[in-house]
């Protein structure tokens, strides 16, 4: 072979490593722009699918209510001297409640009122005792709904929902208990604007009253009754109220008694017995 041949199959050589590294950089390339485009799909499809999955968490049909308080309430009643809950279903999912069918014989009084409501409390430590007796001798029954006119005023914690929410657990789980849980709500009831008690603490409040139950502890700490209450509270501030002529809610508390809105003085007793004794059926 001679020296221009050589030279010349040198550089064909060299021409062909070069040609084979360039070939080898391209696909290198290809491969680097592939995986990146899948990665991003995937990515990509990460993102939708949790974009899904809070949407569908977000538009989840509101659950079931409590068991016990088919109107939206539960209602007490005597029997032989003591206090005891009126049992009903739970309304089923898209369900709508069932006005109580009340005996125009006895005071049939309803209150509704929520458990941040400094005049709740008010109407509850000043009348409820009376009240009390009244529902153990027969002489009334007494409904209590409550609901969450107040949640703008717990700092962003919704106390009032998840108050309501708490009792409404009792009232599912342990309804016997569900008058002794509504006194101590309002015995620790927190002051407007601040967040209220935790949800742990609504929970062993309820221990306390009697409802010691797991279940009642979970139902409470998870919050199970919130779409309730909020359901709830829509019927009462946009709906007419069942056995009243109230075409809705204004405020709280609001007491009716025979379908007739108590809007005396909270905490006068003789005030509240005069107008029941006046509103209250025969007896």
């Amino acid at each position: 072979m001679s020296d221009n041949q050589g030279k010349k199959a040198r550089r064909d050589e060299a021409r062909e490593r070069a040609r084979a590294g360039r070939e080898k950089e391209r696909a290198r390339r290809r491969r680097n722009r592939t995986l990146t485009i899948s990665g991003i799909i995937v990515g990509g499809l990460a993102v939708v699918s949790a974009i899904v999955l809070v949407v569908a968490t977000s538009v989840q049909p509101a659950g079931p209510g409590p068991a016990n308080m088919a109107s939206d309430g539960i209602v007490l009643h005597g029997v032989d001297g003591k206090i005891e809950p009126v049992t009903t279903k739970a309304t089923g999912e898209g369900g709508k409640p069932t006005p109580t069918e009340q005996d125009d014989s006895v005071a049939n009084i309803t209150v509704y009122s929520d458990y941040m409501c400094p005049y709740c409390n008010q109407f509850e430590t000043a009348q409820m005792a009376q009240i009390q007796q009244w529902v153990k001798n027969g002489s009334a029954t007494l409904e209590l709904h409550p609901f969450n006119l107040l949640d703008r005023v717990s700092q962003g914690s919704k106390y009032s929902t998840r108050s309501a929410a708490a009792a409404a657990c009792v009232a599912d789980s342990a309804p016997e208990d569900f008058l002794a849980y509504n006194t101590a709500l309002y015995a620790n009831q927190p002051s407007e604007n601040t967040t209220g008690l935790t949800n742990d603490e609504l929970a062993s409040l309820a221990a306390k009253a009697g409802a010691t139950g797991s279940d009642v502890r979970t139902c409470i700490t998870d919050q199970r009754f919130a779409g309730w209450v909020a359901d709830a509270t829509n019927r009462v501030l946009n709906d007419p109220i069942p056995n009243s002529s109230l075409d809705k809610l204004t405020g709280t508390p609001t007491i009716i008694v025979n379908g007739k809105q108590y809007t005396g003085s909270l905490t006068d007793t003789d005030a509240f017995a005069a107008f029941v004794l006046q509103n209250g059926g025969k007896a």
